[in-house]
């Protein structure tokens, strides 16, 4: 694979809590599961530390456990990245840090693929149109919730209380059996990933997005997936993410097009094969 890979931060003072990294075998894209500054985590380290080393972790696992599916590839990284902190953070804490996660690696012919949460993976077909895959663990009990977020004025107190009650309601529910699957400290959540196999053979490339890079199709609509892997081939992720800006900027407010932030950390990874 020859991969470029870029990713953004939604502000120059905030730590970027998305994470990609890649080797001519497997690329990994993190992308962390922000909460409210006041929302106690339990963990003194922050969501910026924890996608870092879960990526890492993850990736290392890809590489040099080839003998070992993706999905427990990604069970075994999250047990080594929660073993580091046990001592001194509360990971029982429902607001642990957290991620979503994509990864892909080549085993022999085929192209093996892993995606848990609202990130993204496309696959770049030479036949048909892309294929997306993941945002797999959406939370329909708080989709109301989010909503009301939305169709609040940004910056105001309405709707940083609506965030927050937002923010606690799904983290009561994720890895529990009654709302979503995330990577935190529960390497069981890995089994509820959504995995799979394509020839390497029927693919120009695979693309792996965050929601904050995926909001060029998926919230703003500046183009179709079609378009949006053919602007990662030809322009790289660099130029997906400033066309996002762009766009972002050009409605501060949220009120053209609605969103829980006006800015998002942005992550995005073109690997050709």
């Amino acid at each position: 694979m020859r991969v470029e890979l870029a990713v953004d931060a939604r502000r120059p003072d905030r730590a970027n809590e998305d994470f990609a990294v890649a080797t001519p075998e497997a690329l990994v894209l993190l992308d962390g599961s922000s909460a409210p500054d006041s929302l106690d985590s339990g963990c003194r380290h922050g969501i910026a530390w924890y996608v870092r080393r879960l990526g890492v972790h993850l990736l290392a696992r890809l590489t040099d456990r080839t003998d070992r599916p993706a999905a427990d590839c990604l069970a075994d990284a999250i047990a080594e990245t929660a073993a580091l902190h046990a001592d001194d953070c509360d990971l029982a804490n429902p607001a642990t840090p957290a991620a979503m996660v994509v990864a892909a690696r080549l085993r022999e012919d085929a192209l093996e693929y892993l995606a848990l949460g609202d990130s993204l993976l496309v696959l770049h077909l030479k036949d048909g149109p892309p294929r997306v895959i993941g945002d797999n663990q959406r939370f329909p009990g708080g989709e109301a919730l989010r909503r009301q977020v939305w169709s609040t004025v940004q910056g105001t107190a309405e709707r940083a209380a609506l965030y927050m009650r937002y923010a606690v309601a799904v983290r009561a529910a994720r890895n529990t059996g009654h709302g979503p699957w995330i990577a935190a400290a529960t390497p069981h959540a890995a089994e509820h990933a959504e995995t799979g196999a394509v020839a390497r053979g029927d693919l120009y490339g695979v693309a792996a997005l965050s929601d904050g890079a995926a909001r060029y199709t998926d919230r703003l609509g500046l183009g179709s997936w079609a378009d949006a892997v053919r602007l990662l081939a030809e322009a790289g992720p660099a130029e997906l993410i400033a066309q996002v800006r762009a766009a972002e900027r050009s409605d501060a407010d949220c009120l053209r097009w609605p969103r829980g932030k006006a800015h998002d950390d942005a992550a995005a990874l073109y690997a050709r094969l």
